[in-house]
């Protein structure tokens, strides 16, 4: 096993980001030297990884030595490569996008500038987003910092291997299948989905006849991602859903979770996910929550209507990216995944009407599933087995296989997605070989409040597991 961290003695030292914002308001250390910690410690561990796109390096000491505001203040970051930041080109993983700086930032990234982060550039994703690992057909992978030769997973895998690799403690990601909490599994962090509309919409995704990519970041800690949740709250309120507030540890109140094991595809879950959601379940009943097993709210018809959805999205982009992506996009670039997707959508483009209605359709389902069963929460596998080995997923790999592949990993979170509802992934497993296994659990819509409670609880049931345990920084 090849594990890559950069904690150490430095200003960053192992503190997460409410700790880190804390000690600036304190006057310990500057955002100055935070900013220029995280930097050394990319420049450490990048050349294992190669999760940073682009550097933005000098404006973020500059950003950092000005004044700054928000719960977070001074706490170093980066922006997914898909969103854009005002005077860095956002390339999306894709080499049919051109290196053209964003005339302005993103609502999300405005959102995330207001909470006091200070971005130091942009990490990396597989093209568009479209699969569950960060790899391409002509770049270096991105790697997984508890052993390099595994996925970081994806989409948002570049800010996985930053923020489990102690550069920073928190990063932005967003979630279109499940791209915030796949790579939360893999790297052993904290990843929520929150409630559609509870962030600063995707641009893109926001036009959309079924909107299901949610903004969102990664940590390590439950409390960091409770307390940017209440940031971003602050700087603006979702339309519609009730208030998440700050919450700061769990509750007294004793839920019913619904226990789900398997996925709708064929092949069961792994042995090794399989008891890490088992020994989650015996824990939440030892806490004293009632824990119920029930079937998945959906059937086989959701997989064909989510794949056939996710299909045309690479369609649209293979070929309408001058439109929906910048007017100089190349569609003789994009990679294999994209084309095959698209020409895969394309053979059947006459079901889309009908797929839009299934997707639709799943809200209701859900929510009366909920209510047939009582439930007030539902605990799942994130993905339906472990972190695969770099090249499981490359898009080399012959398209009938690689998307079945993904198919099967990723088989129990893109229904968060077309219903909208939130979901968290939490590390509270680990192989036999010690790579970080996620357990993901869900709520109905609004209901972000929750989860973090429930997320608190388990965590300080069973701490999470460190890199940097037994195993000495690079230098």
């Amino acid at each position: 096993m090849r594990q890559v961290h950069a904690f150490g003695d430095d200003a960053l030292g192992e503190l997460d980001a409410v700790a880190l914002a804390a000690a600036i308001r304190r006057g310990d250390i500057s955002a100055v030297d935070a900013a220029q910690a995280a930097v050394d410690r990319a420049a450490c561990v990048e050349p294992h990884l190669d999760a940073i796109v682009v550097d933005d390096v000098e404006r973020a000491l500059r950003l950092a030595a000005g004044p700054l505001t928000g719960r977070l203040a001074g706490v170093p970051t980066y922006v997914k490569d898909n969103t854009d930041v005002a005077g860095l080109a956002t390339r999306q993983g894709s080499r049919a996008m051109p290196d053209v700086p964003a005339a302005a930032d993103a609502p999300f990234t405005t959102q995330l500038r207001a909470a006091g982060l200070v971005p130091l550039g942009k990490s990396s994703l597989p093209e568009f987003g479209w699969s569950a690992s960060t790899e391409f057909d002509e770049w270096d992978p991105t790697r997984n910092p508890w052993d390099t030769a595994f996925s970081s997973g994806a989409s948002s895998g570049g800010a996985a291997a930053l923020v489990a690799s102690g550069v920073v403690p928190i990063a932005h990601a967003n979630d279109g299948g499940g791209s915030i909490r796949i790579p939360a599994a893999a790297c052993g962090l904290v990843g929520l989905k929150p409630t559609r509309g509870r962030l600063a919409p995707d641009v893109h995704a926001a036009q959309l006849p079924v909107d299901v990519v949610c903004n969102g970041v990664l940590t390590r800690t439950v409390r960091d991602t409770a307390h940017f949740l209440a940031a971003a709250e602050a700087h603006r309120t979702a339309p519609g859903l009730p208030p998440v507030g700050l919450v700061e540890g769990p509750s007294a109140r004793r839920l019913r979770v619904g226990l789900v094991l398997d996925s709708l595809t064929d092949t069961p879950t792994d042995a090794d996910t399989r008891a890490a959601v088992l020994a989650t379940a015996e824990l939440l009943t030892s806490l004293g929550h009632d824990v119920v097993e029930v079937p998945l709210p959906a059937d086989d018809t959701f997989v064909d209507a989510f794949t056939h959805y996710w299909a045309m999205l690479a369609f649209s982009t293979q070929h309408f990216g001058r439109r929906v992506m910048h007017p100089q996009f190349d569609k003789t670039a994009t990679d294999p995944l994209t084309r095959f997707l698209a020409a895969r959508f394309a053979r059947s483009f006459w079901r889309l009407p009908r797929t839009i209605r299934a997707l639709r359709r799943s809200e209701h389902v859900v929510r009366a599933h909920f209510a047939e069963h009582r439930l007030d929460a539902a605990l799942s596998p994130t993905v339906a087995h472990t972190t695969p080995r770099l090249g499981h997923l490359s898009p080399n790999q012959p398209f009938p296989e690689m998307f079945d592949r993904l198919v099967r990993y990723a088989a129990f979170t893109p229904l968060n997605n077309a219903t909208g509802t939130p979901a968290v992934s939490l590390p509270l497993g680990r192989t036999g070989d010690g790579l970080p296994i996620g357990v993901q659990l869900q709520a109905l819509h609004g209901q972000e409040r929750l989860l973090l409670e429930l997320s608190y609880e388990l965590e300080a049931a069973r701490p999470f597991p460190r890199i940097q345990d037994g195993v000495a920084p690079l230098s």
